[in-house]
């Protein structure tokens, strides 16, 4: 098998990825992840998990790929998709979409679970990232339901990355992650940060306590929750699979649904050649038929 092979830079010490071991990481993470590396994301790999290498002192990415083989603990597995994960967020990103949360699906839900005397609302935010985007249905969500207190509302939160998922936990934000919000919802939302927190803003116990923040892989066989959603929201993320993996994806969401609920997709995502059961909505929006 071809050896990588260190060489020097002006950045300091760097690795050479051959074709063969980048293979090699690309059937790895795509049987682990199901995110589908093409051969653009080359020098990403090889970047990415430059700083694993350094970390425990390998040579060359085979020795570095046999370790991760051979670790039984798993340990490094999840390292390796943490280096590997792209995680792009932002608080209200695609805003259409919770413009359509206010207008149409949390009426809607209130309205026939006042009819049936439910009091149980479940969302789930699928490659939650950071933490902005359930947070964003939390405010959202409590802004939108009068008397929330009077709800049993439930955000599930996953990621396949422990890294981002341990700062989601947290719900501490530096001052240009929060700059986007308007003013009255930072106030209402986030309690501002003084002295050594100067810069810093930290969401309020009452959001947070609405999320529960879990590592997930999306590439499960059977989704194991007890309780169906009323909607998801699955966005940017199908774009890393193939075509058969959105599929088994998107059925997977779909029997995850409430009748009637709604997923959630990035607006650079379609469903467009993937057979599935949802009725189309408007673009990026499916619901689950009653």
């Amino acid at each position: 098998m071809t050896q990588g092979k260190t060489k020097a830079s002006s950045s300091g010490s760097s690795y050479e990825l051959s074709e063969k071991e980048f293979r090699l990481f690309q059937q790895l993470v795509c049987n682990k992840s199901g995110i589908s590396l093409h051969e653009g994301k080359k020098e990403l790999v090889r970047t990415r998990l430059a700083s694993r290498l350094r970390a425990l002192g390998f040579g060359s990415y085979e020795e570095y790929y046999k370790f991760v083989e051979q670790d039984k603990t798993g340990e490094e597995l999840v390292s390796l998709l943490d280096a590997i994960s792209t995680n792009l967020t932002s608080f209200f990103r695609e805003i259409a979409h919770f413009e359509f949360l206010i207008k149409t699906v949390i009426p809607e839900l209130v309205e026939s679970k006042r009819k049936s005397g439910e009091k149980d609302v479940r969302v789930w935010s699928a490659g939650c990232s950071s933490g902005e985007e359930p947070y964003s249905l939390a405010f959202t969500l409590m802004d939108n339901m009068e008397t929330i207190q009077t709800w049993n509302v439930k955000i599930l939160a996953t990621d396949l990355s422990t890294d981002v998922l341990s700062i989601a936990a947290r719900g501490v934000y530096k001052s240009d992650k929060v700059k986007s919000i308007p003013p009255a919802v930072i106030r209402k939302y986030f309690q501002k940060g003084s002295g050594e927190n100067e810069g810093f803003y930290r969401v309020r116990p009452e959001a947070r306590r609405l999320i529960h923040f879990k590592r997930f892989n999306l590439m499960a066989p059977v989704f194991p929750f007890r309780h169906k959603f009323d909607f998801i929201f699955c966005r940017n993320v199908m774009i890393y699979f193939d075509k058969p993996t959105q599929e088994t994806l998107v059925n997977k969401y779909y029997n995850a649904l409430v009748p009637g609920g709604y997923l959630m997709i990035g607006h650079s995502e379609s469903l467009s050649g993937v057979k599935h059961n949802f009725k189309y909505g408007q673009p990026t929006i499916y619901r689950k038929p009653n």
